[in-house]
């Protein structure tokens, strides 16, 4: 299996990369897609839409809280065999999700269909990291980081057209037949790579993380809720910091930690978890709030909406072929400066978006925030492992694993915070009367927050990642 995964690599695409960015696409799409139809599922379950944003912050948090065990689970019991009982899990939980009555029993739904989505993303994207050599590192990440930039785009005009003509319901049965499929494949083509060192498991490390993220995503939560608890939120502040500080010096002294950071003396692997984690983070907010400022503050229904979001699609669908050659030719650190600035000004011009503004220019905006989008994202998951040794690569595509869907789950409630941010702000300067300001606003702050993590990329040295990007000063 080995031998003939490496002879497909020639091309960059081997069949267990396709097939682990195959799941990657229902994982994330499965994140996403409920976006537009946040509105019905509201109505169903009695809540405001907004509230519904805990039902995707659930989900992509319990990624990040499990992830680090599973890479411990694959290194015990074989990546194939873990990843097809991923998958298994994956689309159990989804039916169980379409099936519920509640917010509770959605959610509690959510969390089991993140278990299932944490033991598939450090599993697979380990798999093709191990098999792949540096020279087509940018190819094969390619390949596993278009779900994580197409699915939030399709997801919100697919949940749109479930949503008008069928259910919502429907949006997670859909699942039941590609899992299948999935799991058939992944016996069949995922190689079963098995750690022969049998590590313990690092059980306080993985119960202080678990506590840090959990306790801190609540307090997130609160912050963005109608009505604040501010006394529950400062002890989740600060119960969540401590058990992250106690997670970092335990990491460190543990001679089996959870999450080794070794990875993070490389200073472009660095800068991809510092500054990269708030530009995921202000990019995974965007397919939460479009949606809802084209219904919600616009008065749009949810398929057109999402005809419009599939403009960020066409940008990130045309861009790809041409990422490659502009890493190669611009060098990281240049790309990474240019595009980023060129990103937050995608990101502020949503802010000046109105009902009255021509579709034209509306979809064109969307486009070339998609393009935009999608350079950074690769350039930035690319540049992640240019230049970590390859008897590091586990542990740290562990951690970068963890940071990334932390900075997603956390991206959908800065959105919900810039929201209610928002509605603070338009209230007091007398702009509440003015459609779909406090969205408006929220995409103001996000493309903020967007640029402060745009100064990390300033400590890059001229050719960092040259090893990848063949580019030298």
């Amino acid at each position: 299996m080995a031998e003939n995964i490496t002879g497909n690599e020639r091309r960059g695409l081997s069949p267990a990369a396709l097939l682990v960015a195959g799941a990657f696409f229902m994982e994330f799409l499965d994140g996403t897609v409920i976006a537009t139809a946040l509105p019905d599922m509201a109505k169903s379950f009695g809540v405001q839409a907004v509230d519904l944003n805990i039902g995707i912050s659930a989900y992509l948090i319990t990624l990040a809280v499990l992830i680090p065990a599973s890479g411990w689970i694959a290194d015990r019991f074989g990546a194939r065999k873990v990843f097809a009982i991923a998958l298994a899990i994956f689309t159990l939980a989804s039916v169980f999700c379409g099936l519920s009555r509640t917010v509770d029993q959605f959610v509690a739904m959510r969390v089991l269909q993140g278990m299932g989505g944490a033991l598939m993303v450090p599993v697979g994207r380990l798999a093709v990291l191990r098999t792949t050599p540096k020279h087509l590192l940018i190819t094969a990440i390619a390949t596993l980081t278009w779900p994580a930039l197409v699915a939030p785009i399709i997801g919100p005009p697919l949940g749109g057209f479930i949503t008008r003509y069928a259910d919502w319901r429907w949006i997670f049965f859909i699942n039941v037949p590609l899992g299948l499929v999935a799991i058939i494949l992944a016996l069949r083509i995922i190689p079963n790579i098995v750690e022969e060192t049998r590590r313990p498991f690092d059980m306080p490390g993985f119960v202080a993380t678990s506590v840090a993220m959990v306790s801190l995503v609540y307090a997130m939560e609160l912050l963005g809720a109608a009505h604040p608890q501010g006394g529950l939120t400062f002890g989740l502040l600060a119960t969540g910091s401590l058990a992250l500080l106690y997670a970092l010096r335990h990491f460190q002294k543990t001679p089996w930690p959870m999450i080794r950071l070794d990875a993070m003396q490389v200073p472009t692997f660095r800068v991809t978890m510092y500054g990269g984690s708030l530009f995921r983070a202000s990019i995974s907010a965007v397919p939460f709030l479009l949606p809802l400022m084209f219904q919600v503050g616009f008065g749009m229904d949810a398929f057109r909406s999402g005809l419009l979001v599939l403009a960020v699609f066409v940008g990130n669908l045309t861009i790809k072929p041409a990422t490659t050659p502009l890493i190669r030719w611009l060098g990281f650190r240049k790309l990474l400066l240019i595009n980023g600035g060129l990103n937050v000004l995608s990101l502020l011009a949503c802010a000046f978006l109105t009902p009255q503004t021509p579709v034209w220019l509306i979809m064109l905006i969307l486009y070339l925030g998609g393009v935009f989008r999608s350079i950074q994202f690769t350039a930035v998951s690319t540049l992640a492992f240019s230049d970590v040794p390859s008897a590091q690569m586990s542990y740290a595509n562990t951690l970068f694993s963890t940071a990334t869907q932390l900075a997603v789950g956390l991206g959908i409630t800065l959105g919900a915070i810039g929201i209610r941010i928002g509605e603070k702000v338009s209230e007091m300067t007398g702009l509440a009367a003015a459609p779909g300001m406090s969205f408006r606003l929220a995409f103001a702050a996000i493309a903020l927050v967007c640029l402060v993590g745009m100064f990390d990329t300033l400590r890059l040295e001229k050719d960092a990642g040259s090893a990848v990007s063949k580019k030298q000063g």
